[in-house]
């Protein structure tokens, strides 16, 4: 195994643990900030599988579903209820 299997292993336990963290979370908040840290580690693996131009659309498309997400705690109660 070389660096860069190590690296793909490791964004995709991310992603496993930041899944998990979203979808158990109770503030919408978190939940955002958690998926975009999930959007960030798919991007981080497209990029090591040499797929620069798929890990850069995943960045904006991540990016800006988190900015209108957080736009959208202005309309929509911050906590969820159980």
């Amino acid at each position: 195994m070389t660096g860069v299997d190590f690296l793909e292993i490791f964004f995709i336990l991310m992603q496993i643990v930041i899944a998990i963290l979203a979808l158990n979370s109770r503030d919408l908040m978190i939940a955002v900030i958690a998926f975009a840290a999930f959007s960030f580690c798919s991007a981080g693996v497209f990029i090591l599988m040499k797929a620069v131009d798929v890990g850069f659309v995943e960045v904006l498309i991540g990016v800006s579903v988190t900015l209108y997400f957080i736009a959208m705690f202005y309309k929509v109660e911050r906590r969820s209820t159980p």
